[in-house]
């Protein structure tokens, strides 16, 4: 996104490097994929050191590698989150980071499918599409249903307003059927611009520093020249790891890991959060489309029509609510997929519930685990060390059963099996299913120059080190109520007008990119 907004100005000369290849992989285009792209060349396939809350279990982190990110791989969600997000970035970080100031950015990036008329208030000329979904199983509706009966009515508008207490439809970043990631929106329009190279199959291996300022970075066999700035757009994992192989971070590790310090910065790494999840799965009654979906017929149907179950992400209706039945903004999302999630994947002929906690008290830290670049760090994401995570998801997953149970979807079912019926047995269940939604932010956070734990300012400068940014998901002082994809486009679109403001070159105009009609 930054690349395609920074190459607008036909006075700089833009290099984006990526680690990964090309999006050309077929399964990126098939919603339905998704999951097929885990484990395999786009994916870094990280994996968590042992976590103690979860019974000692390493839990897999994937993240994308490959050109368009994690947006090219992930299960297509856009949920920006509530306006109460944005209090934390507040204090942390001053007022030109409150809901009023960034809603702009999303509106800007956004382009919902449809009429306006329809109740979409949001926006409706940027290079994100953004539509329900085309094709939902006919369950989603029930879902829909028995979260009314419970009290979570359809959020007015959809999701993307300031306040998405309630249920609905999952919007998703989808163009007639087919995912439409950043770097479709944003990338693909901009590569015709002379001042926009493009390098893949290449991986950073530290920030190049020269007295004090980052003068470019270091590839394999190349290096590359900065006039202006280094950003860094590694996401939450691989941002701090940069920023520590280049001797930018804790002191103290820096030296036990082998690297010389160069920036004393003890924030680099810390304050990781990530939303944390627990399925409640129940076998069908009757066969369910998904579970047998990628059939010669329904093949056929998705490359004629863009329809069928192919064109389903999977998590089809999502529902936020709090954990204590109070006033407030949500702490606990519901995810609804007409499918099984069991082990091995998404291929069980059933039904799943996700209880997602939102704003987890539990904290955690990327380390190095060496000096080598090609080793990857160490993330302890520190699961359910607070026992406050454990009594929301625990109150989560009773609300969900009493939904499972309801008029709407119990017909739906072929068993009910019961929950633990005391606490402790709940959460030894929590404990041992609990598993990451892919949302990690937070390892460099912003904050105030008097705030010693910040390792970007509001304006995302790196504290120390003249011309180094980070516009990413680590920047986040604190995780949305809504998936983190929206939210780091915001960034991103935000960081482009702090960059030309700190150039003194005008902003951006209020109107997006042009950007490519979708097939």
């Amino acid at each position: 996104m930054l690349a395609a907004r920074l190459s607008e100005d036909a006075g700089v000369r833009v290099a984006l490097v990526e680690a990964g290849g090309p999006d050309d992989d077929p399964d990126i285009r098939v919603p339905l994929h998704a999951a097929r792209l885990l484990g395999t060349p786009v994916d870094w396939g990280f994996t968590t050191v042992p976590q103690s809350g979860l019974d000692g279990r390493e839990v897999y982190w994937p993240r994308g590698k490959v050109v368009g990110g994690s947006s090219s791989v992930n299960f297509q969600m856009w949920v920006p989150g509530h306006r109460d997000d944005y209090d934390p970035w507040v204090a942390a970080a001053g007022p030109e980071w409150s809901w009023d100031a960034v809603r702009p950015y999303f509106r800007r990036s956004e382009r919902w499918a449809g009429d306006p008329a329809d109740g979409h208030t949001y926006g409706t000329g940027g290079p994100l599409w953004i539509s329900p979904p085309r094709d939902p199983d006919p369950s989603t509706a029930r879902f829909l249903d028995a979260c009314a009966d419970l009290g979570l009515k359809e959020v007015p508008g959809g999701i993307g307003g300031p306040d998405h207490t309630g249920s609905s439809l999952t919007p998703l970043n989808q163009s007639n059927g087919s995912r439409w990631s950043a770097a479709d929106g944003y990338l693909r329009p901009a590569l015709e611009r002379g001042n926009l190279r493009v390098i893949t199959g290449a991986q950073v291996r530290r920030v190049l520093l020269d007295d004090g300022r980052a003068t470019g970075v270091e590839l394999a066999g190349e290096t590359l020249t900065a006039r202006r700035e280094v950003i860094l757009c590694a996401g939450a994992v691989g941002s701090p790891h940069l920023l520590m192989l280049s001797g930018i971070g804790d002191a103290d590790h820096l030296r036990a890991a082998g690297v010389t310090p160069l920036v004393d910065l003890p924030g680099v790494g810390r304050n990781l959060q990530d939303h944390v999840a627990v399925d409640l799965v129940r076998d069908a009654a009757a066969p369910v489309r998904l579970a047998t979906a990628d059939t010669p017929a329904h093949r056929e149907q998705y490359e004629q029509h863009r329809l069928g179950p192919l064109t389903s992400n999977m998590t089809e209706a999502v529902a936020f609510l709090r954990a204590d039945g109070g006033s407030g903004a949500p702490d606990l999302e519901l995810i609804w997929a007409p499918v099984a999630f069991t082990e091995e994947g998404p291929t069980g002929a059933g039904f799943t519930v996700a209880v997602v906690l939102l704003q987890p008290d539990s904290t955690g830290r990327i380390t190095l685990a060496d000096a080598d670049p090609a080793t990857p760090p160490r993330i302890d994401p520190g699961y359910l060390a607070e026992a406050s995570d454990v009594d929301r998801l625990r109150a989560g997953l009773r609300f969900a059963d009493r939904l499972l149970r309801g008029e709407a979807l119990s017909p739906l079912l072929a068993d009910q099996p019961a929950l633990p019926g005391s606490d402790d047995e709940l959460d030894e269940l929590v404990r041992a299913r609990a598993e990451t939604l892919f949302h990690p932010v937070g390892t460099c956070r912003a904050g105030r120059a008097d705030d010693p734990a910040a390792v970007v300012d509001p304006h995302l400068r790196v504290r120390g080190v003249a011309g180094l940014r980070v516009v990413d998901a680590a920047v986040m002082p604190r995780l949305p109520r809504g998936h983190t994809h929206a939210t780091t486009v915001m960034i991103a679109e935000r960081a482009a007008d702090l960059i030309r403001a700190d150039a003194g070159a005008p902003a951006a105009p209020d109107h997006p990119p042009t950007t490519r009609e979708p097939a």
